[in-house]
């Protein structure tokens, strides 16, 4: 098996559309049989994300590319997670 697709998502605190893309993401990953390794990065937690994402967040990277602003497209994050299972 190989190994899991890494996504990234910047987060902030008590942010909704954060929870839905993370919900989004697992749900896909998981429909799709695609193995991820999700890290959580809230942006509150430094000021050099804060500033850099401030209130554009979510912010998604698949497989260290960005993928994704404020909503996760389900279509195609199945096509992100494909192609990059793919490659491996």
């Amino acid at each position: 098996m190989s190994d899991a697709v890494p996504i990234v998502i910047y987060t902030r605190t008590e942010c909704h559309l954060c929870d839905e893309a993370e919900a989004t993401v697992r749900d896909v990953a998981e429909e799709a049989d695609v193995p991820v390794d999700i890290d959580l990065v809230n942006v509150d937690a430094d000021d050099e994300l804060r500033e850099t994402y401030g209130e554009r967040v979510p912010y998604v990277y698949v497989d260290g590319r960005p993928a994704f602003k404020f909503r996760v497209d389900a279509d195609r994050l199945r096509e992100k997670l494909t192609a990059a299972r793919s490659l491996d």
